[in-house]
């Protein structure tokens, strides 16, 4: 059911055990991002304007199956090694749990804002856009947005777009697009948005693919889109470089801008966000601050909020 005033609360899906207990030997702290953002959004002035919702399932093997191939599923659901840390990630039970949960609060918090398109929400994850059809990659273990097109599109025959600004190529989406032809349906080339570039060519580019999205979602071809603003595209993440943090947040900016303009026109358009990246060994909060600000810009932009919030981002220390 359509409701034309936005709601003022970010609905956030989360629960605790979608998040493994901890991280050993691993290098990238994603997979505990969720826990560590809540945590953090506790202690802003963000947390009143926080709906949690922990009404999710995890996904099953049948909508792993969407995306990926049986013997690369079955080796991660088993433990089966060397496909099950091709993600670059030790295998434990609970982190196979954790992800299954990860990839199931994303698809459910796109399928609740479609449903309800009055509502913005989020899934606090990442760890999708890397993996490939057959085996992970890059610290990524199913590709989750795939899975979540692929079921939407199949089963309602919707249509979304995913703006993708992490500071490494989203590159799943596009590496599965031979394994289930019709993604190309569900999300179109042109509607899987990574800005290129550094600086002031980033931010020009990402106007130019920000402005094709709002042409496609005028003309009733979109249903739902989804923004995942990776911290590492900062230039003092340890694996950015590419916008300083005033650029940072103009990028943040500019897509909630476009995402206001649509639901303007066309109010039927889910938004879901996502975080995706940041690494920062020297101040964590650092990424948990970015990622802070680009939600606040959110509510005050998307639910009529008037937040001014600042977190520290520190520039990292030397090596």
């Amino acid at each position: 059911m359509t409701n034309d005033k936005p709601a003022s609360k970010l609905a956030i899906y989360y629960r605790d055990d979608m998040v493994p207990a901890d991280e050993p030997g691993n290098y990238s702290k994603s997979p505990t991002k969720p826990r560590r953002f809540l945590e953090f959004l506790r202690g802003t002035p963000l947390w009143p304007h926080i709906e949690l919702r922990d009404t999710f399932s995890p996904v099953s093997r049948h909508d792993l199956l969407l995306a990926h191939t049986p013997g690369y599923v079955d080796a991660f659901l088993a433990g089966t090694m060397p496909l099950a840390e091709s993600n670059g990630l030790r295998w434990s039970p609970q982190f196979r749990d954790s992800v299954l949960l990860t990839n199931g609060c994303l698809l459910a918090a796109i399928t609740a804002a479609i449903d309800n398109p009055a509502q913005v929400t989020m899934a606090p994850v990442s760890g999708f856009h890397h993996a490939q059809p057959a085996y992970g990659s890059g610290y990524c273990t199913f590709s989750g947005q795939v899975i979540a097109a692929l079921k939407l599109y199949r089963e309602r025959g919707l249509r979304g777009a995913w703006i993708d600004l992490d500071g490494h190529f989203g590159n799943s989406i596009e590496d599965s697009r031979k394994f289930a032809p019709d993604l190309d349906e569900a999300i179109r080339t042109n509607m899987n948005i990574n800005p290129q570039g550094e600086h002031g060519q980033y931010i020009g580019d990402l106007r130019g693919k920000l402005d094709a999205l709002r042409k496609r979602a005028y003309a009733g071809q979109i249903d739902y889109a989804c923004f995942a603003h990776g911290a590492d595209s900062h230039e003092d993440d340890q694996l950015g470089h590419q916008l300083s943090t005033a650029e940072w947040l103009r990028a943040s900016d500019l897509v909630y801008e476009a995402l206001h303009d649509i639901r303007r026109e066309q109010p039927d358009v889910g938004v879901t966000l996502a975080l995706f990246g940041g690494y920062r060994d020297d101040h964590p909060d650092s990424v948990l601050g970015l990622h802070a600000m680009d939600t606040a810009r959110c509510l005050n932009i998307l639910g009529g909020v008037e937040l001014d919030y600042q977190a520290e981002v520190r520039p990292r220390a030397c090596e």
